[in-house]
């Protein structure tokens, strides 16, 4: 793998180019040209043209999508049917449903999920539950905050509106009980203490990505909630279901990416903890890291941007070292945490 393609030069994709460039040939493609400066060249064009997508597409050997979630079935589809390997960092369960299937007959890798939930906390998470020889619950948070919140929502949206907004509407698969089942999206709250700081979590759909599968029949309980800052679930309720804007999530993001517009200083909490026995012995896991903004190559870039770019990148760097599968749909939860770690990108983590 030498030539790739890194389509949408947004908040996220113009680091993923940058921090590919420095081992690939890489080709960047979006409708625009990317806000910041990048090291690689750039074709303009329409992802919903897909005769001269699929003409691009053909000419790289992998596809990294950056774009929101309900435009990668397309860029996977078209990656599918020439064979390279595909990258995302999708949250939707449907899309990833839709290109597992395809991944059955795939010849080449086909990885959504590649960004930190899910993404690098299913392979955090998985790295824990090693150190057992039984487990008994797997829980997992991640949050992305603005480091000085402001407003009742005390919120920004450095990353895709889009992308918060449909996990904040989709019901989201835990187990329980040791029973896998579904649950309604910002329920379960809970109060989060981190370093002297109060916070909330509840649950939003997609973090697991594939582990409730994965881990089904092992464990009682395994979840994924969201932290935020005090209020704001109880906020994006009344937004979303007593104004009734779950039916109108077009002007719900219009609405919110106007009222909360993103800012450069943010925080990104990684936060897991496993419980289970070694041999006789009940003992308990944690990982806790909190990343702030980077600079890279001389640029200042958000937590959000850069944690969410280095993972997706640690992977591809993975697949092309042959550390990981050539071929087929890759769980993230199958990730090892020490090889992750042990590339060029994801040595950021550390």
């Amino acid at each position: 793998m030498k030539k790739i393609l890194v389509i949408g030069m947004g908040k996220v994709g113009s680091l993923v180019g940058t921090l590919l460039h420095k081992n690939f040939t890489v080709t960047g493609f979006d409708k625009q040209k990317p806000a910041t400066s990048v090291p690689f060249e750039c074709l303009i064009g329409d992802v919903k043209d897909v005769e001269q997508l699929s003409a691009i597409i053909a000419k790289h050997e992998a596809v990294v999508s950056c774009l929101p979630y309900n435009l990668n079935l397309s860029i996977a589809q078209m990656a599918y049917q020439h064979g390279i390997h595909y990258f995302d960092l999708t949250e939707d369960v449907p899309t990833t449903n839709a290109i597992r299937e395809m991944a059955k007959t795939a010849r080449a890798v086909m990885a959504p999920q590649c960004g930190l939930a899910p993404g690098l906390i299913g392979i955090v998470g998985s790295d824990l539950t090693k150190r057992f020889t039984k487990l008994r619950d797997i829980e997992l948070r991640v949050g992305a905050l603005p480091a000085q919140p402001n407003g009742l929502l005390g919120y920004s949206f450095t990353w895709s509106p889009a992308g918060v907004i449909n996990e904040y509407v989709n019901d989201c698969e835990i187990v329980k009980n040791g029973i896998v089942k579904n649950v309604p999206p910002l329920e379960g709250l809970e109060t989060i203490n981190i370093e002297g700081q109060e916070f909330e979590a509840f649950t939003t759909s997609g973090g697991l990505g594939t582990m409730c599968e994965t881990f089904a029949g092992r464990v009682d309980t395994l979840n994924y909630k969201t932290i935020r800052y005090p209020g704001h679930g109880r906020l994006m309720r009344f937004l979303l279901d007593e104004l009734i804007l779950k039916d109108r999530r077009e002007l719900l993001e219009e609405i919110l990416t106007i009222a909360k517009p993103p800012v450069q200083e943010d925080l990104v909490y990684v936060y897991a903890v496993v419980e289970g026995w070694d041999g006789d012995h009940l003992k308990r896991e944690e990982f806790y890291r909190k990343y702030i903004p980077k600079t890279i190559d001389g640029q200042h870039w958000r937590a959000i941007s850069w944690t969410t770019a280095a993972s997706i990148v640690a992977v591809v760097e993975m697949v092309a070292a042959g550390t990981l599968p050539q071929i087929g749909f890759l769980k993230q939860e199958e990730i090892p945490l020490e090889d992750f770690l042990a590339t060029a990108t994801g040595s950021y983590f550390k």
